[in-house]
Order: C-alpha cells, then sequence, then structure tokens
C-alpha cells in the first residue's frame, strides 16, 4: 500500500465512547447546563477526537506552506509573485501576522517551503523545511496545474510532516503563503461543492471589480479546460490545485491518523481539508474551523464540511493567523473539561437537587398548614 492509502486506513475519527463520557461530565459541570454553549460542544469534540478526557494541547504548531503558482500569470492578484518569497523571508524574521498571533497564542510556527518560485538557499533561510515539490504549479488556465504524481507528493509531504511533527505537537494549525493561490482555491471549493464559481470567488488581495470578473474567467476557463472529476480529490488537486494546498490536505490526513486536532484557517487550509475529505471522509471528524474568512468561498467550504467557525472577526489575510488566534479557544475548552469540578466533586446541589428537595417538603408544610 502508499504511503496515502496506509495512513488513510489509520484514521478512525472521532472516539464516540470518549466523546459520550465527555458529554456526561460536560453535563455535570458547576453550572446551569451547557452554560458555555460552543465551549463545551469544543471540549466534547476535543476528547471525540483525542480519544482522551483529558485531551493534551499545550503543545501547539502552526504549520505555513507556501508556494507559488502559474496562473498568477493571468493577473488575479493585486500582488506580484515576488511578494510571495519576500513574505517567507518576513515569517522567518518573525514580522508577519502569524508570528504575533502564535507568539500570543504560545504556538510555534513551522514554515514550508512546497514549491516556492525563488530558491531558498543559505542561512537566511536556515529555519525554513524545504519540501518543494517544484519551482510553483504551472498555470491552470493553458493546462493541468502539476501531474497526478506530484500531487501525490505533495499530500505525502505533508504526511510525513506530520509524522515528524506529532512527538512534539498536541494541536496543529494550518497556514499558507503563496501569491495568486484564492484563484485555485476556488477553483477546488467551485469542483468539489458544486457551487458556481461566481459564488465561491472573492477578491483575495484586494481586486478591483475588473480584476474579479477576470479571476471569475480565469477559473471558468480553468474548469472546462481541465474538467477535473469532483470524485477524485487527486484529480481535482492535480488539475486546478497548489502545492501548498496538496501538502496541507496531506498534513490533515496525517494528523488524524495519530488522533491531533487540526485547526484549519481561511479559505486555502479550508480547500485542503475539502481535499483531504475527499481522501479520506473521516478526517473532517478531526477538523476545527478556526473563522469565518470574508472570502464567500470560505462560507461554502466551511458549509460543505459542516463546520461551523469559532470566531468571525471579518479576517482575510490567512497565514495561518486565524488558526493560531482560534487555538487560545481550544486550550479553554480544553481546560474546562479538565479543570471545571462536577457538582459531585464539589459538592454543590444542582437546580433538580433544589426542586426535589422542596417538593419533598411541601408535604409536610400543607399538614402543619
Amino acid at each position: 500500500m502508499s504511503l496515502i492509502e496506509n495512513t488513510i486506513a489509520a484514521i478512525a475519527g472521532q472516539d464516540p465512547a470518549t466523546r459520550a463520557a465527555a458529554h456526561a461530565r460536560l453535563e455535570q459541570l458547576t453550572m446551569p447546563s451547557w452554560a458555555l454553549g460552543r465551549l463545551l460542544d469544543l471540549g466534547e469534540e476535543l476528547a471525540g477526537i483525542t480519544g482522551s478526557l483529558r485531551p493534551p494541547v499545550a503543545r501547539k504548531t502552526v504549520v505555513t506552506m507556501a508556494a507559488d503558482h502559474g496562473v498568477a500569470a493571468e493577473g488575479v492578484s493585486a500582488y506580484p509573485q515576488e511578494v510571495t518569497v519576500q513574505m517567507v523571508a518576513n515569517f522567518v524574521h518573525g514580522g508577519a501576522g502569524i508570528n504575533a498571533l502564535a507568539r500570543q497564542a504560545g504556538a510555534r510556527v513551522v514554515i514550508v517551503d512546497m514549491g516556492v518560485a525563488a530558491e531558498l538557499n543559505g542561512v537566511e533561510w536556515k529555519t525554513v523545511v524545504s519540501r518543494r515539490v517544484a519551482a510553483g504549479s504551472r498555470n491552470m488556465a493553458q493546462g493541468p496545474a502539476m501531474s497526478r504524481g506530484d500531487a501525490v507528493r505533495a499530500v505525502e509531504v505533508g504526511i510525513g510532516l506530520a509524522d515528524e511533527l506529532a512527538a512534539t505537537t498536541d494541536v496543529f494549525g494550518t497556514g499558507e503563503m503563496g501569491i495568486a493561490n484564492t484563484t485555485p482555491s476556488s477553483a477546488i471549493i467551485a469542483c468539489l461543492t458544486g457551487r458556481s464559481v461566481a459564488e465561491v470567488t472573492g477578491r483575495g488581495t484586494g481586486v478591483d471589480d475588473a480584476g474579479l470578473r477576470r479571476k471569475i474567467a480565469v477559473i471558468q476557463r480553468s474548469l472546462a479546460l481541465n474538467r477535473p472529476d469532483p470524485a477524485d480529490a487527486l484529480d481535482v488537486l492535480a488539475k486546478v490545485g497548489g502545492f501548498e494546498i496538496g501538502g496541507l490536505a496531506g498534513l490533515m490526513l496525517g494528523a488524524a491518523a495519530r488522533r491531533r486536532p487540526v485547526v484549519i484557517d481561511g479559505v486555502i487550509t479550508t480547500a485542503a481539508a475539502l481535499v483531504a475529505r475527499g481522501l479520506c471522509p473521516a478526517t473532517a471528524d478531526c477538523l476545527i474551523a478556526a473563522h469565518r474568512s470574508v472570502e464567500p468561498g470560505h462560507s461554502a467550504a466551511l458549509a460543505a464540511l459542516g463546520k461551523e467557525p469559532l470566531l468571525d472577526l471579518g479576517f482575510r489575510l490567512g497565514e495561518g493567523t486565524g488558526a493560531a488566534l482560534a487555538m487560545n479557544v481550544v486550550e479553554a475548552a480544553a481546560r474546562v473539561l479538565t479543570e471545571v469540578a462536577t457538582f459531585e466533586e464539589a459538592a454543590v446541589s444542582r437546580a433538580d437537587d433544589a426542586f426535589e428537595i422542596g417538593a419533598a417538603a411541601q408535604p409536610k408544610a400543607r399538614e402543619r398548614g
């Protein structure tokens, strides 16, 4: 069996018994029933994902994968392709949004070169993990973005990274960098959700109205030319995807196989989640949606995954910023599950206990009357 097949065979989804036990405990906490709402939902989910009533969440890693895209030549982004390598340098120097939010969350950032067009050689790039498949994908508006073999390789790289990092990671976050990468993401989302291209395509880095119309037309032309098969996630990835998208899909598969929660970020990483789910539906059980991006395709992808995001703050940056911020909520949910006492543990009377005491006293009160 291949690495992908072996990984898929190891993914079991959430553990129903542990999830049920977590639900029972959360129902007994010293508060009105489910008074912390979705935080308790998340605690139950973490127990199901990890198979533990004490889900570990302290060691957090945001994996930010970078790659370039040939479709940038079609003028679909407000920024030139050189910005990809410039932003990777910013990550290395700790000056990007993801660096600030990861520091606040107590998470490390692992930067991975999946296919940046520029060579990342020399001392400056020593902290970048090199797993490049090629120097950027091909222009999907003129043919497949990559070969099927390269799509497999990208996914396998992600699985391998999950395996390497799992020994020091309790919770994964996903991030990306790649000028023009909202274009392949929108193409993937349109293909795997059945939504129209216009419905799932946004302004990305901030293109104007003319740029948005051009972007939609480029995606429509790419889908018509390449005819990706929605029933074959690797075919979709190869024909209209990107190397960082494939790598992130693989990371999700690898993490799910090891029962590690994965906090997915914005539209690009959620497109990767659709690819991962296409390869193995049970992978979705281990995914936590960090936030809702302003990109319209993000809401469509989240709906297809059946995920309700934890936050809605108008983000559209990517990099893993939403995932880093949401890791605070993930840790809070685990702490509530493990640190808040139950009524029995705290010797606190429940509301229904008080009702039963009052009901038992009523006959005596009537007798006295």
